[in-house]
């Protein structure tokens, strides 16, 4: 499960909209509500997002009754109030992942809105220091997809676990809680689309520890689907096929209660976790809209960024014990 415990942040991406219009916290009564389905589904891994988790005035007495229920805790953080709470989120989370996107003061600011590089840097240090390393999502766009052997270099000097990477999604206009227009001019363009590729090519190299170790998330051939994907919006190739069956094995809650079957899509209107969970995740609304995923109808898919793929015979292993459990 992810739960978004708050729409708020204390960044200003140009990618979201989250700390424009972002207002409502999840009650601890609530997610307290949702604690026997979990059980029931036999839910193994809660991840806290948001806006930044680390916003909401209960995200410990959060992390604590989920974590007594024996379940998994990752922390999804923009990092900047990371270096102030290091150790007792590193008491409570078993993971930890950082937005990190820039490798410098200038273009950290200039796409995520604070100069709060070093902070941020800072905040990961911390983190490694008590025993969580963090993993580092980069979102790769036209700004900053020259630095990305840097960003491998940098997440390595400051005890990361790992860095992954993630192309901009532009292509969904309602994606990370954008409600204004939104303008897709932070894709690649036309002539960066072979400096891209070069930069990969060189990186097989100059990096091909980092890749066979698992510290770069991705392998070249997954880097080299980024590229396919922005020169599809390029008008230069298709968009990459998309195998995903997330919604098979995990869901999200918003901070309002309402309920979806992946960050990109929302549920139907009547799907209300809060209310009844177990009822809402069955029921016949979020039925229908795994049915059209599953049958590849929802235009989402076709241009998703963050597709996953799991083999739903070990995924199911620990719910098909409980009675009535969904997969």
């Amino acid at each position: 499960m992810t739960l978004y415990v708050t729409e708020r942040c204390n960044s200003r991406c140009v990618t979201c909209d989250h700390w424009r219009h972002g207002r409502a916290d999840a009650s601890l009564a609530s997610i307290a509500r949702l604690l026997p389905s979990f059980e029931l589904l036999g839910t193994r891994i809660v991840a806290l997002s948001g806006g930044e988790p680390l916003l909401h005035p209960e995200w410990a007495q959060i992390a604590q009754l989920l974590k007594s229920w024996g379940l998994e805790l990752w922390l999804m953080t923009s990092g900047l109030s990371l270096a102030k709470h290091a150790r007792r989120a590193c008491a409570l989370f078993d993971s930890i992942t950082v937005s990190l996107d820039g490798t410098n003061r200038e273009t950290y600011a200039a796409i995520r809105g604070l100069d709060a590089f070093d902070k941020v840097l800072e905040g990961i240090c911390a983190a490694a220091s008590h025993g969580v390393a963090p993993n580092i999502r980069v979102t790769l766009q036209r700004s900053n997809y020259q630095q990305l052997p840097e960003f491998v270099d940098l997440a390595r000097t400051v005890g990361a676990r790992q860095v992954s990477f993630l192309a901009v999604d532009v292509a969904n206009p309602h994606a990370f809680g954008r409600i204004d227009d939104f303008s897709s001019d932070l894709s690649l363009r036309v002539e960066d689309l072979a400096v891209f590729e070069a930069i990969v090519r060189s990186m097989e190299a100059t990096h091909a520890e980092s890749f066979a170790s698992g510290f770069i998330a991705e392998s070249p051939a997954k880097l080299r689907r980024i590229l396919q994907y922005f020169s599809a919006l390029c008008g230069r190739a298709a968009f990459p096929p998309v195998r995903c069956n997330a919604p098979e094995f995990s869901a999200v809650i918003g901070a309002n209660g309402r309920l979806q079957p992946c960050y990109f899509i929302p549920g139907p209107p009547d799907a209300d976790a809060w209310g009844d969970f177990r009822g809402a995740l069955d029921g016949y609304g979020m039925v229908a809209r795994r049915e059209e995923i599953r049958a590849g109808k929802r235009p989402e898919c076709t241009t998703c960024v963050c597709s996953m793929w799991r083999e739903l015979d070990v995924v199911s292993q620990s719910v098909s014990r409980a009675p009535g459990a969904s997969v």
